[in-house]
């Protein structure tokens, strides 16, 4: 599949990339498992689209059980503007963002 098109994995990076302390229980960050039910996405679905955000760099893993994901906002400013991961997070014409910010 063409990751320009990949809406799981967008739908997971932005989840990430605009994750805020009070949505989380730990500073680290979330778990996977905590990602799915937010998501409402299943869990294998949410694990390889946290590799393919992994082998970019893009976020960070803490601990081993849980593991905890967090974004890595130094790592994706410094990502190639081509990469196509990068430009499918950038692509902000289909996003919600009342989703991730309260505006009250």
């Amino acid at each position: 599949m063409n990751t320009l098109e990949d809406n799981d994995l967008k739908q997971i990076g932005l989840e990430l990339m605009f994750l805020t302390p009070d949505k989380c229980r730990r500073p680290e960050g979330i778990s996977a498992v905590e990602l799915s039910k937010s998501l409402n996405m299943p869990l294998d679905i949410v694990k390889k689209k946290l590799k393919i955000l992994l082998d970019k760099e893009i976020i960070r893993v803490y601990g081993i059980n849980p593991k905890l994901w967090k974004f890595d906002e130094y790592k994706f400013q410094k990502m190639d503007e081509d990469d196509e991961v990068y430009r499918l997070l950038c692509n902000f014409d289909d996003v919600d963002f009342d989703r991730y910010f309260s505006y009250n």
